[in-house]
């Protein structure tokens, strides 16, 4: 390796920096965001030395963007370098504490010169893993959105309406629910919700894809939306209504989004060669399974060991020893995205396996709170998770969590 390149990107154009292993400044350029700013950066690294069988490593404060997915399609080692980390890089060259887009770019193609063996590329996944880490996280962001409108909306309903919150809180999907949805839609304010008739609630229940306890359930709620409760002056109700109305749609559309963005992220899922392994592990299904892959890929390469993996995932705990002081404490720099979904999937075990049921509860007895305890069986998890994707063979109970025997009593003759 004799030359390195640093990428200052923007919005609308990108400033290159090509150093070589003095660190003796090679070329500089500014590139459009285009293709003929990557067509120019080609061209500046081919003229410079790079070849298909020495690419030059390019360093880069992203990991995502169309010319991070050109470049590593040209086969081109990117390291997606974190700007916290260019930030203390960015102090060996000046003290005034200076910046410019050039400087950035050039600390960054030092940070490959100097420290290349303390980063690491971007995975090479397949392009299905890609795909899907596409779907997942868009459908864990829609998710995201579907609470967010659900909050506000339930905000809004308790000012004028909160019979409406009362006839619904039984449901396990709250005012989310298909039929919340579209009684609300058909009666926004309290007036109308008590004239509803049990024809219309009947109606209204079928629309929704109700299909049993249907007779029962238009008795409950028109008793419940014809409940006495305080309310606002007529016309100040009819604006909240119609203000409902308006949050109502946000709501329908993130409802939308989750349910065609989870269909479509199961159905790639389904199709990956891993989908098999990952979802023989208890407390995963294609859903939490295609999270999970979206964020560790199917580049075996990238966790060498499952060391890797459990701090990657801030499943492993840091120790900070300084003398005589030593502290062991929670990672807190992690995948948030990976760490969310490992909740999820350790809580799940716990009823879907004896051993990681008995391994949580060893835990808490030991003295771990209860995140604590779910924290250390993903980290179980994952040890597991890595060797069967390794080892390209399923998940085995009795092999993650072997029985210890019982000591036999021998008694004296």
């Amino acid at each position: 390796m004799t030359v390195t390149c640093g990428i200052d990107w923007a919005s609308d154009h990108h400033d290159v920096a090509l150093v070589d292993h003095e660190g003796t400044l090679l070329a500089r350029a500014r590139i459009t965001d285009d293709l003929a700013g990557l067509h120019q950066l080609l061209e500046l690294l081919t003229t410079h030395g790079d070849t298909a069988n020495a690419p030059a490593p390019i360093a880069i404060e992203t990991s995502r963007g169309l010319l991070v997915a050109c470049l590593r399609a040209t086969g081109r080692p990117v390291y997606a370098i974190n700007p916290m980390a260019a930030a203390r890089y960015r102090d060996r060259h000046t003290v005034t504490r200076k910046k410019s887009d050039h400087l950035d770019a050039m600390v960054l193609a030092n940070i490959l010169r100097t420290d290349k063996a303390a980063h690491r590329p971007l995975p090479d996944d397949s392009e299905l893993a890609q795909a899907i880490a596409v779907l997942a996280r868009a459908q864990q962001d829609a998710v995201w959105d579907r609470t967010q409108a659900g909050n506000k909306l339930r905000s809004h309903l308790r000012e004028y309406f909160p019979g409406y919150l009362a006839a619904f809180q039984h449901n396990r999907e709250g005012i989310s629910s298909s039929v919340a949805r579209a009684v609300l839609a058909a009666a926004p304010t309290p007036e109308q919700a008590a004239k509803l008739t049990r024809a219309q609630l009947r109606s209204l229940l079928k629309k929704a894809g109700r299909q049993r306890g249907i007779e029962a359930e238009v008795e409950r709620l028109r008793d419940a939306l014809r409940v006495p409760q305080m309310r606002q002056p007529p016309q100040v109700e009819q604006a909240m209504g119609r203000q409902a109305i308006a949050l109502l749609r946000q709501l329908e559309a993130a409802c939308t989004s989750v349910d065609d963005l989870t269909e479509a992220t199961v159905e790639s899922f389904d199709t990956h060669p891993d989908a098999e392994i990952i979802t023989s592990f208890p407390g995963l299904g294609s859903l939490t399974g295609a999270r999970v892959l979206a964020e560790i890929g199917d580049d075996r390469s990238r966790f060498t060991d499952a060391k890797g993996l459990k701090a990657f995932a801030g499943a492993a705990p840091v120790t900070r020893a300084s003398g005589r002081s030593l502290a062991v404490m929670a990672r807190r720099v992690k995948n948030q995205r990976l760490a969310s979904v490992g909740y999820v999937w350790a809580f799940a075990s716990l009823t879907a396996s004896p051993g990681a049921r008995a391994h949580y509860d060893r835990r808490r007895t030991d003295g771990d709170r209860h995140t604590a305890a779910q924290r250390n069986l993903f980290n179980r998890m994952l040890g597991c998770l890595h060797h069967c994707l390794t080892k390209r063979t399923p998940y085995d109970e009795l092999t993650a969590f072997p029985t210890t025997p019982t000591p036999q009593l021998t008694i004296a003759a």
